[in-house]
């Protein structure tokens, strides 16, 4: 039985293109990158503070990138960005590693994977 109501819609990502930005996971490691940063300055129940929060964010992080690799990159950007897995792979890698450390350079590290990911994202959006 045919629902009469229901037609069907064609969009190149889950959702009608707009709803995804690689802004989320940057912001997120921007604040990754700030408490590394500042990670020296902290002492006792402030630094556990910091660490926790440092590695919510890293795996905000490797969330929103995730949901950009799956959702949102198809088969045809892999044909013009044939890197494009290996990029994703490294940067989820970079923002484990982040968790694991407090040095500035690894959320530096992070933050250049995620720039690289977003002018790709960008030119697939033009």
């Amino acid at each position: 039985m045919k629902i009469p109501f229901i037609k069907p819609v064609y969009a190149h990502c889950d959702l009608p293109c707009g709803v995804y930005d690689p802004a989320q996971a940057m912001i997120e490691a921007q604040s990754v990158h700030a408490i590394q940063k500042k990670m020296a300055d902290f002492q006792g129940d402030d630094r556990v503070r910091a660490i926790i929060i440092k590695e919510e964010r890293a795996e905000l992080v490797k969330h929103h990138l995730m949901v950009l690799w799956a959702d949102y990159f198809k088969p045809e950007h892999l044909e013009k960005y044939p890197d494009l897995h290996d990029k994703f792979w490294k940067a989820l890698k970079q923002a484990s590693e982040c968790k694991h450390h407090s040095e500035p350079a690894e959320g530096q590290k992070l933050l250049d994977q995620i720039d690289e990911i977003s002018k790709i994202f960008w030119e697939t959006k033009k």
